[in-house]
């Protein structure tokens, strides 16, 4: 389904119309934007711990009481 997608033509395509929607002037705010919004992202997953257990924790911890 997705076998030509990332085909050098495909991209050049998809960049010029990105270029035309939002403008030489505004890509440079998206593009910090974005990066800003990932790194925060990243920042954000390094202090959560999983607070769901699988089942077989469960299991154990039920046999162990």
């Amino acid at each position: 389904m997705f076998e030509g997608l990332f085909q050098p033509m495909h991209l050049i395509v998809v960049l010029a119309i990105v270029l035309v929607v939002f403008g030489p002037r505004r890509l440079p705010e998206l593009g910090e934007s974005l990066g800003k919004s990932i790194r925060a992202f990243k920042k954000g997953l390094e202090g959560v711990e999983p607070t769901s257990r699988t089942a077989e924790e469960q299991i154990t911890d039920k046999k162990g009481a």
